[in-house]
């Protein structure tokens, strides 16, 4: 009875560890996703660039001598937008860093734990069992630290499938949400 529900466990533990490492690197990616975003420019910011280039094509269109001195006051007041965008792209950059900023860091913390906590609990451990044909070249690499070794099967440790994990959850989240 009693490995009956440790193989019971074992089978649940490899979807459990990917649907927490998928769960995380959605998190990460949406709010990558929303910082983005917000991060697009305002109306300001779109008002300024277009202001700064009629200014420069006004400028530029004045070539006689004659209209030196408006060309030159028509970039100098280009120049004063392009530095009042800047400013503000400062500004709103320094506000996103600090909105998404605690939560990036947070959710850094939580998936080096997350991951730390997943090795120290499985280490040795094997998480699931692959059959030897399917895995043929890299079954010793997928089988290190798993600490048992089974005939005509390949059993997978914490490391490797965390690896493969991550892999295939970047690439999901990459797909969705682009």
């Amino acid at each position: 009875m009693e490995e009956n529900l440790t193989e019971h466990g074992k089978s649940l533990a490899a979807p459990a560890i990917f649907i927490l490492v998928f769960s995380l690197h959605f998190v990460s990616k949406y709010l990558e996703f929303h910082k983005k975003k917000k991060g697009s420019m305002s109306e300001l910011d779109v008002q300024l660039r277009a202001e700064i280039k009629q200014l420069l094509k006004e400028a530029t269109s004045l070539t006689q001598p004659s209209t030196f001195a408006r060309a030159a006051k028509l970039r100098r007041m280009a120049a004063a937008k392009e530095k009042e965008l800047a400013k503000n792209q400062e500004m709103h950059d320094k506000d996103m860093k600090l909105s998404f900023g605690t939560y990036e860091k947070l959710l850094t913390i939580s998936k080096v734990l997350t991951y730390v906590v997943l090795i120290l609990w499985f280490w040795k451990i094997p998480i699931t069992t692959i059959s030897d044909q399917l895995v043929q070249p890299f079954g010793k690499l997928l089988s290190w630290r798993s600490g048992a070794y089974l005939k005509d099967n390949v059993v997978v440790g914490i490391i490797p499938w965390l690896i493969v994990s991550t892999r295939v959850s970047r690439f999901i989240c990459r797909k969705v949400l682009e």
